[in-house]
């Protein structure tokens, strides 16, 4: 057995006191670091949320395409704009087709000007029924027997649009010609006029009270206009 000094076994146990108590230290600090300090994360893509999505810059979420509320209701509407005296015109169809049993056809005072003769023909709704016109009508003068007189009028340049009509109101196309005894042009004077609405077979008469018209030779034209809401300009 090899004697150690008294100083050689004292310093020997300091050292192994101390390694023992900076081991235990270390032990501590590992155990407090895992409860105390929060987990790393990757960065990556988080799930949809529900309910809606969040326009970039904005703190409040959009609707989603799926929504559904007055909003979306009220943009899906027909948009009509109303016309003193008839009907709405409308960028949507509310309603059926007009049919020719459900209109009654007039005829309204001239209204001359600049050698031109200007009629509105008129179309009411005479049924209990909303509908709509859209376009130009057909029309001709005809003698007693029924025969016609002169070639079918010409269509004006313009723009049609939907015109919806509930019970009692009317749109009215203008009839124009220029004045026989200005133009020249050979003239009859008609019994009636024809009046065909738009997309319908069926025919209306309307008894002429306007003087004779031209049916031939030059400015004999007969034109007619898309139908306005109304019964007359």
């Amino acid at each position: 057995m090899v004697y150690a000094p008294r100083s050689a076994r004292h310093g020997a146990l300091l050292v192994g006191t101390f390694a023992v108590l900076g081991l235990l230290t270390a032990c501590g600090n590992s155990s407090h670091d895992v409860h105390s300090n929060p987990p790393l994360t990757s960065s990556g893509t988080a799930a949809p949320a529900t309910g809606g999505t969040r326009t970039p810059g904005s703190a409040t979420p959009t609707p989603s395409a799926a929504a559904t509320g007055p909003g979306a209701a009220a943009s899906s509407a027909p948009h009509a704009t109303a016309s003193a005296g008839g009907g709405t015109t409308s960028t949507g169809a509310a309603s059926s087709r007009c049919h020719t049993s459900q209109l009654r056809a007039s005829v309204g005072r001239n209204d001359p000007g600049a050698g031109q003769e200007n009629f509105p023909v008129v179309l009411t709704n005479s049924s209990a029924q909303t509908c709509t016109l859209h376009g130009y009508p057909g029309a001709a003068f005809v003698n007693a027997s029924g025969g016609q007189l002169g070639p079918d009028p010409k269509r004006e340049s313009g723009s049609p649009a939907t015109i919806t009509l509930r019970p009692g109101q009317s749109a009215w196309a203008g009839l124009t010609f220029s004045n026989p005894g200005v133009s020249g042009a050979r003239t009859a004077t008609p019994a009636a006029l024809v009046v065909t609405p738009p997309d319908e077979r069926d025919s209306l008469k309307v008894t002429w009270a306007g003087g004779a018209v031209p049916v031939g030779g030059n400015s004999s034209s007969v034109f007619l206009s898309v139908f306005t809401p109304g019964t007359a300009p």
